[in-house]
């Protein structure tokens, strides 16, 4: 009775030592930035996150997007600090900071997926040599971004889908370019939309 009591004790000394261990790993992960996105506990969502998705809101976050490459390339036209408009257009419209991002740019075709804020700041504005592929669309530069969309789901309230074709108008002259979109949009802790889906794709050619 005693080896049995002994052996129950042990067990259990042996299973709190593995928990507190697994404990102290992840927050020294957290702390030192190794933690894998999406990997942390979630949070408790707050009141404006609990607030439904509408249509109207998921047309402004678009037309806003587009506004941002546009600022984006006119910074770097002028010289000034196109880098940190690129910064600041991830910020405001990119859900890196609330969970995984599962962004596919449209001219990405070695390293396809971009779940990582410096992914997604190369592909904008390239100078990475991470992601040597990368030209900086953003940088092209555009003149207009137009929206068409095929349709918005917002049948989840916290999440909107909306897919369709946005055309790109090079501030160069020439012909818009066409690409495909499906953009899943979340709100952040304040409430404002942010992309935590971005899949953007030339149309296929049978030519």
């Amino acid at each position: 009775m005693k080896n049995s009591i002994s052996v129950s004790i042990k067990t259990k000394l042996t299973l709190a030592a593995a928990a507190s261990a697994l404990c102290t790993t992840a927050v020294a992960a957290q702390s030192t930035g190794t933690m894998p996105l999406g990997a942390d506990q979630p949070r408790a969502p707050t009141e404006a996150q609990l607030q439904c998705i509408t249509e109207k809101e998921v047309v402004a976050a678009q037309e806003a997007w587009g506004n941002g490459i546009i600022e984006i390339g006119e910074a770097y036209s002028s010289g000034g600090d196109y880098r940190q408009a690129a910064i600041d257009h991830i910020d405001k419209f990119y859900a890196y900071d609330e969970s995984l991002v599962l962004f596919k740019p449209t001219l990405a075709s070695v390293e396809q997926f971009r779940p990582s804020f410096d992914g997604a700041l190369s592909y904008f504005v390239g100078g990475n040599p991470s992601y040597p592929e990368d030209k900086g669309f953003a940088i092209t530069p555009w003149s207009k971004v137009r929206w068409q969309n095929a349709g918005i789901t917002n049948n989840i309230c916290n999440m909107a889908v909306a897919m369709g074709n946005y055309y790109f108008t090079p501030t160069n002259g020439g012909d818009e370019t066409k690409v495909e979109y499906t953009i899943g949009y979340i709100r952040d802790a304040e409430g404002d939309l942010k992309m935590a889906v971005h899949k953007s794709t030339i149309p296929y050619s049978p030519n």
